[in-house]
């Protein structure tokens, strides 16, 4: 594990090399922030079965994803290797039987406050590079992530943070400054204060909901945690 730590919070990242037992083909191995640690209030971050296991699919912290976004050699499949694509921040991957392949070689460096993560991927006309970056000021972590394409084929990148966060002690759950619309599963419902809750809690399976939003400024979401509050 790679750590950043102060006063307040203790953050612990995944080591691209020492951690590859922990990764598969869904997360970025670079910059994979495994949990982070509140002095006063303990761990912050959870997972789909933290603290009992862990397995790389399901993760747990705030790990980031280009998975859905495999680049394959043809735009399809590689007609000599079936399945075979990059996974931008992973490496060279089957996608057939999901395993890692050719993992991509991270140089890290590390200050007192910062640990990037670089690397450099090429797989046929596809080449780029990509610089993860996390920090930690006072009671702030900052994820950065740059990529850079710098081969003669477009890249479909498609990227999302994955945040794990433990079920609020409320059926409220988060806010978010945009206006947003949904298909109604009878699952949640607005408050009057704006955020998104919970309706018929506890459910007897999860329930997924794709939000649209018309954001025209930077997305902000408040979202409830147990100890913290907000």
């Amino acid at each position: 594990m790679l750590s950043l730590n102060n006063r307040e919070l203790n953050i612990e990242l995944l080591d691209p090399a020492a951690d590859r037992q922990r990764f598969g083909v869904r997360y970025c191995t670079g910059g994979y922030i495994f949990q982070v640690t509140d002095r006063r209030h303990g761990p912050l971050l959870s997972g789909p079965t933290y603290p009992a296991d862990f397995n790389w699919f399901d993760g747990q912290g705030i790990p980031d994803a280009f998975n859905l976004g495999p680049l394959t050699a043809s735009g399809n499949a590689s007609p000599n290797k079936p399945g075979e694509a990059l996974i931008i921040g992973t490496g060279l991957c089957d996608l057939h039987t999901r395993v890692v392949t050719a993992y991509t070689d991270w140089q890290v460096t590390q200050d007192n406050n910062t640990i990037t993560f670089n690397t450099a991927q090429r797989h046929a006309d596809f080449a780029l590079t990509l610089t993860r970056t996390v920090s930690l000021h006072a009671r702030t972590v900052r994820s950065h992530t740059a990529v850079a394409n710098t081969g003669v084929a477009f890249i479909p990148m498609r990227w999302f943070p994955h945040p794990f966060y433990p079920q609020p002690d409320s059926d409220e759950l988060l806010w978010i400054n945009a206006p947003l619309r949904w298909h109604d599963t009878g699952a949640y419902q607005r408050s009057s204060n704006e955020f998104i809750a919970r309706r018929g809690w506890p459910w007897q399976e999860g329930q997924y909901l794709p939000l649209d939003h018309d954001a025209t400024a930077p997305l902000v979401l408040l979202q409830r945690h147990p100890t913290l509050g907000l």
